[in-house]
C-alpha cells in the first residue's frame, strides 16, 4: 500500500475543514438564538434564546481552544506545552457531551509534538464509541520518554475504520479526505515526535497506546517517504474539533 504524502496546501485545507466542521453548528445555534431575540417577545422564548446562545458560544469557545492546540501553533514561543492546558481543554471538549473523561497525568510541560498527539488521539478515541462512555487517559513517564494510555469504553466500541491505515499515512483509497484528515494529522505528529500508535479492542473497550519508537524498532506508525517536517504545518497560529 503507498504511502499519501499531502502538499502542505491540501494538508492546511483539510485541517481548516475539520475546525470549521467543529465550530458551525455552535455558531450556527447562536446565530439561531440571535434570530428569536429579535423576532420573538414572549419571556420563555427569550429566555430559551439567551441559554441557547450561552451553551453554544461555550461549546465553540471549548472546541476553538482544544483546535489551538491539537492542530495549531499554541505555545509556539517555546518547545512544550504543560499538560495541564491539555486537561483543561480535553474536559471543556466533553462539558456537555454524552462522553466522560478520566485523566491522570503528571503536572508538567512536555514536548510540543507529543501533546499535540495526545489531545489527537484523544478525539480517535471518542470516535470510538459513537454512543458516547468514558475516556481514561493517563500518561505516564517524563516528557522524553512517555507512555500515552488511553481507554475509551461504551456501547458498540469499535476501532474507527480506516484509522489504523491513516494514522501509517496509507489509507486503503489512496487518498486522505475531511473525514480521515484527523488520524492521518495524528500519524504525522506521531512520526515527528517519534512515538509509534497502536489500537487494540476487546470488549466494549478500545485501547489506544503511544510509546516512543527506538531508533531500531520499526515504527507502529510507518514512517512516509517525506520528512515529518516536510509535512507539518508551518508554525504560525490560526485566528481560529469529531465528525460524524
Amino acid at each position: 500500500m503507498t504511502t499519501v504524502n499531502l502538499d502542505s496546501l491540501d494538508l492546511s485545507a483539510l485541517l481548516c475543514s475539520r475546525v470549521c466542521h467543529d465550530v458551525i453548528s455552535p455558531v450556527g445555534a447562536i446565530v439561531n438564538g440571535l434570530e428569536v431575540l429579535e423576532d420573538d417577545n414572549d419571556a420563555s422564548m427569550r429566555e430559551f434564546a439567551l441559554d441557547l446562545i450561552r451553551k453554544s458560544a461555550r461549546q465553540a469557545s471549548a472546541r476553538l481552544q482544544f483546535a489551538r492546540i491539537a492542530f495549531g501553533a499554541a505555545g509556539s514561543a517555546g518547545a512544550a506545552i504543560d499538560l495541564a492546558d491539555a486537561e483543561k481543554v480535553s474536559r471543556g471538549m466533553f462539558a456537555d457531551e454524552k462522553t466522560q473523561l478520566a485523566w491522570s497525568a503528571p503536572q508538567a510541560l512536555f514536548p510540543k509534538n507529543k501533546v499535540k498527539l495526545l489531545l489527537n488521539l484523544v478525539m480517535i478515541a471518542t470516535s470510538a464509541i459513537p454512543r458516547g462512555g468514558l475516556i481514561d487517559v493517563t500518561v505516564s513517564g517524563d516528557g522524553e520518554a512517555p507512555t500515552l494510555l488511553l481507554k475509551a469504553k461504551g456501547s458498540h466500541a469499535r476501532i474507527p475504520p480506516h484509522v489504523e491505515e491513516l494514522l501509517a499515512g496509507r489509507p486503503e483509497s489512496g487518498t486522505v479526505d475531511a473525514h480521515g484528515i484527523l488520524p492521518y494529522y495524528a500519524g504525522l505528529v506521531a512520526r515527528a515526535a517519534a512515538m509509534g500508535v497502536r489500537l487494540s479492542i476487546e470488549g466494549d473497550e478500545v485501547t489506544i497506546r503511544a510509546e516512543p519508537v527506538s531508533a531500531s524498532a520499526e515504527p507502529a506508525v510507518p514512517a512516509p517517504s517525506t520528512t515529518p517536517e516536510d509535512a507539518r504545518p508551518t508554525d504560525s497560529e490560526p485566528s481560529d474539533t469529531q465528525l460524524a
